[in-house]
């Protein structure tokens, strides 16, 4: 039935903007600190200027895909018409392994900062119940959820602007340089991926192409803006946290930013409880946001017949796809109980890698193969551009598999897995 197959159109480029920045905002709060171990801060930086420039141009190709086949599949969908259904269904299923894997890495997050208000209850119920009040939210429609996602996103980024404007003022240029670059090369690559947590997520933008009103004006607006404004933040908060004590103080931390603002106003100040409670709203808007874009990847799994058909109905009531959301909640969950937060990160970033070299090769094939298909949005410096995305995409993903062998070995059972299940089991649909 069509009809339990279609989403609501409901949302335009200031929600759009919303989503893009919300999905990726909890990687400024917590995450990326992780590879400054790995790098030193000049090591983590030169990795971020490379995979923030990757993610520029990444988002303005994948824009393109997404105005001229706006469908909630979003890599899933252009891979399938690009590369046929085989390549398409693995570009579903990397994608598909990216949102359900880094949800419940910042479920966790969330867990942790309620654990210092409330040290009575374990961070693993915290996080549970993160996921059942989400996951509900999500259900209950996608236009109360971007309302939701938008004011607690305006939140998180009013508060690392806060954040910067008391820190920067201490910074000292020392802090920046002492043992900046203790591993030489290697810890370039060696804080790859945590240079993608800063930005991982933002590709969920497209699976909402299918619930935007206008979306081949709309989605160019609201995709380019959260971008534009995540490469802002991210430099922002990466000088103003290391500059203030050096990479040594916030290496380690799950929450680095009240870290270094206690070294300017100490532990018992309304400032750093500000940033302690706003820095969970960070964490929020990108659990939530990841819920819903997740959501609308596994919808179009099954609409399609790829997971069972009942994950690809939409609720008679709210217009969301509600079965496939509860799907999703019960693998997060799961993720969850392993209690290895790095090591999912790790195997999100490889999900998305994936994703983004299958969707870049996708781009290119369509510019060849349909050179007169309709794209309301061109992407520009083409090839140059893509070429450069692609290019560091692929040394991100050699580099990251060369440091995580095991978890690579993981990521890459799932997908063979996947693969089989597809070969012997689906019989592919025409989209």
């Amino acid at each position: 039935d069509l009809m339990n197959s279609k989403l609501d159109r409901t949302l335009g480029p200031l929600m759009l903007w919303g989503l893009g920045v919300g999905y990726v905002i909890s990687g400024m709060y917590f995450g990326w600190n992780l590879g400054l171990p790995q790098g030193g801060t000049l090591g983590l930086a030169i990795s971020t200027f490379f995979i923030a420039l990757m993610y520029v141009f990444f988002t303005f190709s994948y824009c393109e895909l997404a105005c001229a086949i706006p469908k909630a599949g979003g890599a899933f969908d252009y891979a399938h018409r690009a590369l046929g259904a085989e390549l398409g269904f693995l570009a579903g299923l990397t994608q598909w392994i990216e949102f359900a894997f880094a949800p419940p890495a910042i479920a966790y997050a969330i867990g942790a900062y309620f654990h210092e208000f409330f040290p009575s209850i374990s961070i693993t119920a915290i996080a549970i119940v993160a996921f059942f009040i989400f996951t509900a939210l999500n259900i209950w429609g996608v236009r109360a959820a971007a309302r939701f996602e938008l004011f607690i996103t305006i939140f998180a980024v009013f508060e690392l602007l806060v954040f910067a404007g008391v820190t920067l003022p201490h910074l000292q240029v020392k802090n920046l340089t002492t043992n900046a670059f203790p591993f030489g090369v290697k810890g370039i690559f060696a804080s790859v991926p945590f240079a993608i947590w800063f930005f991982l997520g933002i590709e969920g933008v497209a699976n909402v192409a299918e619930e935007t009103i206008n979306p081949q004006r709309n989605i160019v607006k609201g995709f380019g803006s959260a971008m534009l404004t995540l490469v802002f933040l991210c430099a922002l908060t990466f000088v103003a946290a290391v500059g203030v004590g050096g990479w040594e103080v916030v290496s380690t931390s799950d929450s680095p930013l009240p870290l270094a603002l206690s070294q300017i106003v100490g532990r018992d100040t309304v400032l750093y409880h500000m940033l302690l409670t706003i820095g969970l709203f960070g964490l929020i808007a990108s659990f939530h946001g990841l819920l819903l874009a997740a959501g609308r990847a596994t919808f179009e799994f099954g609409r399609v017949g790829y997971f069972p058909r009942i994950f690809g109905v939409v609720h008679p009531r709210f217009r969301t796809p509600a079965a496939a959301l509860v799907a999703n909640m019960g693998v997060g969950i799961f993720a969850l109980l392993s209690g290895k937060t790095g090591e999912i990160i790790v195997i999100a970033c490889l999900g998305a890698l994936i994703l983004y070299i299958l969707s870049l090769v996708s781009f290119f094939k369509l510019r060849r193969s349909e050179p007169d298909m309709p794209r309301p949005f061109r992407a520009g410096f083409y090839p140059y551009a893509q070429a450069f995305a692609l290019g560091v995409a692929i040394v991100a993903l050699v580099s990251m598999v060369g440091f995580n062998p095991v978890l690579a070995l993981i990521y890459f059972g799932i997908m063979a897995l996947g693969w089989l299940f597809y070969k012997f089991l689906i019989r592919p649909t025409s989209l």
